[in-house]
């Protein structure tokens, strides 16, 4: 070959293209598997805790009713129907204000604005005791354990208007 003069290139054997293509395709496939292991498809959340799951005890319900009285009837009144000034806190108008929402925004709510005259001179603790009588009234049933007056914690129960089917449980049909 002489300088300066260049030859065409020669073309690429059929053998040698399918193995560039193959390692091509092996190199795309492995990054789809990678990028599939660092983020995994999101598993659903389990469904919340419910206010049908019994989220208080009787004993702290028991607790709430005279604190209820004592600090929140006279604006709510005594069987929780709402005056004036203030909503009702049992009811089909209470269950559609917050039906979908969790137990942290209602007590939160309590927490800072209630009682309206002196919010800081109830502690977390009785005001929790109010909300578990308040679900009581609304006729949520009891379980084991105590309401809790921790926002996180309160974050993960879910008011709900009407109890949810269990989804694990098989329907009952009739017979004749």
């Amino acid at each position: 070959m002489r300088a300066g003069r260049m030859r065409p290139p020669r073309p690429l054997r059929p053998r040698f293209a399918a193995v560039i293509m193959l390692g091509c395709a092996l190199c795309v496939w492995a990054g789809m598997v990678r990028a599939q292991q660092s983020n995994p498809e999101p598993t659903p959340s389990p469904r919340p805790h419910s206010v049908w799951d019994g989220v208080y005890t009787p004993e702290q319900a028991k607790r709430g009713d005279p604190l209820y009285h004592q600090k929140c009837s006279s604006c709510h009144g005594d069987k929780m129907t709402g005056g004036e000034s203030a909503p009702p806190l049992t009811g089909g108008q209470f269950l559609s204000n917050w039906n979908g929402l969790t137990l942290d925004v209602l007590f939160e709510r309590i927490r800072v604005t209630m009682p309206v005259d002196n919010p800081a001179g109830v502690n977390r603790l009785s005001k929790a005791d109010i909300l578990a009588y308040i679900l009581s009234m609304n006729r949520f049933p009891p379980g084991n354990a105590e309401l809790q007056y921790k926002a996180e914690l309160l974050k993960e129960i879910l008011i709900e208007a009407t109890k949810e089917p269990d989804p694990h449980r098989k329907q009952q049909t009739a017979t004749k």
